[in-house]
């Protein structure tokens, strides 16, 4: 049996590695088939791949309103251990959370107002602060809780659905990681074709929470509003300090990232795009506010209490409808909402950060559009780190908590200064407005911001704070390098003229054959000095290749080698290195290779690949001007 078993992984393991080298070398018909065919630029303006305001909610809106799910929870979690007579904390506390929603989401749609083309906190940084210290934080903070709101989206769904159905408990990490892929391959074929997938579940999560909602009522109307399970209202229990009152309001807090997407995403909307955007922040945020406020209510009615292996969403549902139908449609919306959420954050981390890119302050690789015209890279970025922090923390929503939203806070905060400051500059009509807006966002968001950093530094935020200097001194270091190579290609057209050099070209032939036929037939259209070069690994080969290339005529002078190490790089380096060496030694040496081209894909695995070899390592040791000619097989 053992035998066997191991005779079916050998042919799995042997299956993969075919199919990987398939789908290398056939890249373009599989990505052809995952992402879709090749999108024309004139198209990225086009106003059927532009997001309508109603389609742009659920999509761009699906991070903040899924963590209603959960937010609540993170919060009743810090207080867990104070017993029943703490439940009650749960209103004020939510109270307090809609609240600080409504305000960031009125200080937002100043932004948007101001920053037709994106108002993200990094765009506004950019703008009003003059050294771009500022700027990096706001981006360095938003990237790591754009990541992170992936992490804690989809491990939050996986959880959810682990309250419903236990054994899938033990396989939650790998369930997450195959839900981030998934995530990636449908981000990759752009953002309109994404809304289009991702928006009517989301719609179907908001109906069933406000089903969830109003199927409560009904309950009380039915029950009464105090029923025998309602935690005592107002009773202080033993144990409840201030710090761990904020403790527990800043978890809860969590349900507010997301709130940056759609200001960020303005440029994606169709026309009138700050209006559509305005409209879709107005109703995220009744949605929301609605939302929180009574699923808070019904916990606390319900006296629902904090269970590591049942999410109260789960509990509040079960005690409403049992584990009938009802409850399924709710988990399972609620898992997949989950999912969708960092869908959201699959629009605006790559946005973002190919706008640092596009400032010299991240890899200019992130400002590359893919096929679909998305940021594909920034994409692949944004996955591939989610899924390590997944890994890392065994797709465990409560060990993600402490690392979130302390970021995001930091760039609001960063951001309402910068709106105030630009008011101040600018004026305008209804500027004093708009300053008073602002200003109390910005004192708001400063003391979430150090609520965040003081409650939770020991639980893991001060990760957090050592990522973010990482990564503002990351990007230093990258726009000064991008500055030190603009400085040294830099020309002066006036002063330095294109001039001819004197080229040696060196030919490297294995034998006398058609492939180095072709290659020598295109060395003699040069009008260069041409020499023929051979390593031979013992004295027979050398004899032998000098006899056929004199029986060939001669087409250039030969040269060769003993690779007395079966070595071709050591002899042909120490060669060139004599040329160079060597007194009225040629300007450049110019370094031709021939190389044959099999006709199926599986045929490069029964050849060296010597021209390959030898091509990287010279492009990488040597100033020497290669040039490879393919010869392709016919059979």
């Amino acid at each position: 049996m053992i035998h066997h078993s191991l005779a079916i992984e050998a042919v799995i393991i042997a299956i993969v590695i075919v199919t990987m080298w398939y789908s290398v070398s056939n890249f373009i018909s599989i990505k052809r088939i995952i992402i879709g065919r090749p999108m024309r630029l004139k198209e990225l303006n086009a106003q059927h791949n532009k997001l309508f305001w109603i389609m742009a909610l659920p999509i761009l809106s699906a991070d903040l309103y899924s963590s209603v799910s959960y937010g609540p929870e993170s919060g009743m979690t810090e207080l867990a251990g104070l017993g029943p007579d703490a439940k009650w904390v749960i209103l004020p506390i939510t109270a307090s959370t809609v609240i600080l929603l409504a305000i960031l989401i009125v200080s937002y749609i100043m932004g948007v107002l101001a920053y037709p083309n994106g108002g993200g906190a990094y765009a506004i940084a950019k703008d009003n602060f003059k050294r771009p210290l500022p700027s990096l934080v706001a981006s360095a903070s938003l990237l790591v809780d754009y990541i992170l709101t992936v992490a804690v989206s989809v491990s939050a769904a996986v959880q959810a659905v682990a309250s419903a159905y236990p054994a899938i408990g033990p396989y939650k990490t790998a369930l997450a990681v195959l839900c981030v892929v998934m995530l990636l391959l449908v981000n990759l074929r752009g953002v309109a074709e994404s809304a289009t997938i991702f928006a009517w579940p989301t719609f179907f999560f908001m109906g069933c929470m406000l089903w969830l909602i109003a199927a409560g009522f009904l309950d009380e109307f039915r029950h009464g509003f105090v029923q025998p399970q309602t935690p005592s209202l107002g009773t202080v229990p033993q144990g409840l300090t201030l710090l761990l009152v904020l403790k527990a309001f800043s978890s809860a807090c969590s349900a507010l990232t997301g709130i940056e997407t759609i200001s960020n995403a303005v440029p994606i909307f169709r026309d009138p795009k700050q209006r559509s955007a305005v409209k879709t922040y107005l109703a995220l945020g009744a949605i929301t506010g609605v939302t929180l406020l009574g699923f808070a209510y019904h916990l606390y009615v319900k006296g629902i209490t904090v269970n590591p292996t049942n999410t109260m969403l789960s509990q509040l549902a079960q005690s409403y409808f049992g584990k009938g139908p009802l409850y399924q449609i709710i988990i399972w919306s609620t898992f997949i909402v989950l999912i969708l959420a960092a869908n959201s954050t699959f629009t605006g981390f790559p946005q973002l950060s190919a706008l640092v890119a596009s400032d010299g302050f991240l890899p200019r690789a992130l400002t590359n559009r893919g096929d679909r015209l998305g940021y594909s890279n920034g994409i692949i970025l944004l996955a591939g780190v989610a899924i390590i922090l997944i890994e890392i923390f065994h797709a465990q929503t409560n060990a993600l908590i402490p690392l979130y939203a302390i970021g995001v806070f930091l760039s609001f905060t960063i951001a309402q200064i910068g709106l105030c400051m630009r008011w101040m500059k600018v004026k305008g009509r209804l500027w004093k407005t708009k300053l008073a807006v602002n200003g109390v966002g910005t004192v708001v968001t400063a003391i979430v911001a150090i609520i965040f950093a003081v409650t939770k530094f020991v639980d893991g935020a001060w990760i957090v704070l050592i990522v973010l200097p990482t990564i503002i001194l990351f990007s230093v270091a990258v726009r000064r390098h991008y500055n030190q190579v603009a400085e040294e290609l830099r020309i002066d057209p006036s002063r330095m003229k294109p001039e001819a050099h004197r080229v040696r070209t060196i030919v490297l032939v294995s034998g006398v054959h058609r492939v180095v036929y072709h290659t020598v037939s295109f060395a003699k259209s040069l009008n260069t000095d041409v020499t023929a070069l051979f390593v031979g690994f013992d004295e027979e080969s050398i004899e032998r290749m000098k006899q056929k290339w004199e029986e060939w005529g001669n087409p250039f002078p030969l040269v060769t080698l003993r690779g007395e190490f079966r070595s071709l790089l050591s002899p042909i380096s120490q060669y060139i290195g004599k040329l160079e060496d060597k007194e009225g030694h040629p300007d450049r040496i110019h370094l031709i290779l021939p190389q044959f081209i099999p006709r199926r894909w599986w045929h490069n695995m029964l050849h060296n690949q010597s021209a390959l070899l030898l091509r990287s390592w010279f492009f990488r040791n040597k100033d020497v001007v290669i040039t490879t000619v393919p010869y392709h097989l016919r059979k």
